[in-house]
């Protein structure tokens, strides 16, 4: 079980945080777009630490899970916490995939295949502006100001 509070966001909460993003956040986030490829800022970061949730700040995964799949996606073998990570059938541009979301938000991630690396054989295929970073020794973002696991640091 999840150490984090993940109770869906309320109206009001997914507004004002809504309210913060730019086009591109939006335009990905929140109607299930995608940015091109190569050009996110967290594809060669090789800092270590904790992507969460750019719209409610949920870890989401690990640097040590994240591993360069020459897709031009960052790429993770893992999530942070399976409970994390949402997963609905996807069947946008005359394809059958697995999208990836924000279990607790509901925020678009990316997608999921089953073409990664072991030990999972997982590639979760993210796009950059739904992450933010949180460098090791950092406190883990509150967002929504629930405490608990997001009172935590990263690493």
């Amino acid at each position: 079980m999840s150490q984090f509070d993940l109770r869906p966001l309320s109206a009001a909460e997914h507004a004002r945080l809504a309210a913060g993003l730019d086009a591109d956040e939006r335009r990905v986030l929140l109607e299930h777009g995608t940015e091109r490829a190569f050009c996110g800022v967290f594809l060669d970061n090789k800092l270590d630490g904790v992507y969460c949730c750019r719209l409610c700040g949920l870890p989401l995964f690990r640097s040590d899970a994240k591993f360069d799949s020459g897709t031009g996606w960052p790429s993770f073998f893992a999530p942070f916490d399976i409970a994390h990570v949402g997963v609905r059938r996807d069947t946008s541009y005359g394809m059958i995939r697995d999208e990836i979301v924000c279990a607790r938000c509901g925020s678009h991630l990316g997608h999921v295949f089953p073409d990664g690396p072991p030990p999972t054989g997982e590639r979760h295929c993210l796009n950059s502006v739904s992450l933010s970073f949180t460098p090791d020794g950092e406190p883990l973002p509150d967002l929504l100001g629930r405490g608990g696991g997001e009172g935590g640091t990263a690493g």
